[in-house]
């Protein structure tokens, strides 16, 4: 425990890997012991409670989303920041952008997010989720992460973004390797290669950018990429500015959402009654996906960087220090959640989750990922008489303080 901590009593360790894989209970002693909580040898601030991270977020005076750095663990074992200028600069697109800048690129991105768009969509990603669950069903089960959870995501991202499906595995490997850069455990070798890939993602979506600009479309925007080709054309963004919104658009919603599916199936595959619950009345499917929003957030936290000298729950704030806002232990905390631990579908405080952030940061796709896990969730419950792990101990999150994704899920399914 570092000090000036509030809990001198208890030792905390983000990096440990049983935290890394369940950081529920790390979470909890969070809450009790120690809502703001420094992380040692460095000056980075894990926020847990609900309140205080509302706190941070209603105040844009002190706090900015600028991505400037993030936690790592360092060579010799001790947790650093990996200062992210040098990948040539702050990371200031979408989630991370700070205002007006952030009105601008959000306007640029909500029409092709909004409720008409998403049903719009529907049909297309009912047809993809069918076309992968049929060999699926055949087979007795599978992989669901890599057959399901995987692919459906970013497939919905190549079509509201503009870009050829047949370029959906590339694009899923680039948007896991944005993630990965924020894993905090990774060595700095591995953070290099995945430098460089963000790199060859970002020449990608480049060059796509500059194709659809020399075609010459007129007419309202038909996708995201028109309307970032239109935002470039009247000057209200740069270039650079609409390739960082794609980068954004195709790491978050591949991640996120991958996340939601993996852990919304594993959760009814190990709870055979809410599974047969849902399967007779999928109009609950709705309330049971914010439970698994609440419960497994796809992203641990965000962080935000301190810009003035501030105080926050009782500890001092300078400059360049950066706060850990974990969504994932707000969303537990009693506080605000009666049976916090709980899957309590149609919860009356289910609407005060962080799992898709909060205020001008709420996640501008998560309509989208509703209706996403929606539509998988309802064919795979109309095509199985159940399902089951079929590696009940072989569930695995990749190795993240940053994201919670499963690595694979082995189901075996009986079909109809």
């Amino acid at each position: 425990m570092t000090g000036g901590s509030p809990a001198d009593a208890v030792t905390l360790d983000l990096f440990d890997p049983g935290v890394v894989e369940n950081p529920y209970p790390f979470f909890e002693q969070l809450l009790l012991h120690a809502p703001v909580y420094q992380v040692p040898e460095t000056r980075v601030f894990l926020v847990a409670s609900w309140a205080l991270i509302h706190q941070v977020l209603k105040n844009q005076r002190d706090y900015s989303a600028n991505l400037t750095g993030l936690l790592l663990m360092g060579e010799n074992g001790c947790p650093t920041v990996f200062d992210m200028t040098s990948f040539g600069g702050k990371v200031d697109a979408l989630a991370n952008a700070d205002e007006p800048v952030h009105a601008l690129h959000r306007k640029l991105v909500l029409p092709y997010l909004n409720s008409r768009s998403v049903t719009a969509l529907e049909d297309d990603v009912r047809t993809w989720v069918g076309e992968r669950l049929a060999p699926f069903i055949r087979a007795g089960g599978g992989d669901a992460v890599r057959d399901l959870a995987d692919p459906i995501p970013v497939m919905v991202t190549a079509r509201l973004l503009g870009l050829p499906l047949q370029d959906s595995d590339t694009l899923l490997q680039w948007a896991f390797a944005g993630g990965d850069i924020l894993a905090g455990t990774i060595n700095l070798q591995r953070m290099m290669e995945l430098s460089a890939s963000t790199g060859a993602m970002a020449e990608y979506l480049g060059e796509a950018f500059d194709r659809r600009a020399s075609e010459g479309h007129s007419g309202p925007p038909r996708q995201v990429m028109d309307a970032l080709v239109s935002g470039v054309a009247s000057g209200q963004i740069s270039r650079e500015d609409a390739v960082s919104i794609l980068i954004v658009l195709v790491g978050a919603a591949g991640e996120s959402t991958s996340s939601l599916l993996g852990s919304a199936i594993r959760l009814l595959a190990e709870t055979p009654a809410l599974q047969q619950r849902l399967r007779e009345d999928d109009a609950l499917i709705g309330g049971f996906l914010e439970e698994v929003v609440r419960l497994e957030a796809s992203f641990k936290g965000h962080y935000r960087v301190v810009l003035r000298e501030t105080q926050l729950g009782g500890s001092a704030l300078s400059p360049g220090d950066r706060v850990f806002l974990l969504w994932a232990a707000a969303n537990r905390d009693p506080a605000v959640f009666e049976q916090p631990n709980e899957l309590c579908i149609g919860r009356a405080d289910a609407g005060e989750h962080l799992g898709f952030g909060h205020g001008i940061h709420f996640c501008v796709g998560a309509r989208l990922a509703r209706m996403e896990a929606r539509i998988v969730l309802q064919e795979l419950l109309r095509a199985s008489r159940s399902f089951k792990l079929s590696e009940p101990d072989g569930v695995r999150h990749i190795s993240s303080i940053f994201v919670r994704r499963l690595t694979s899920l082995a189901l075996s399914v009986a079909a109809r």
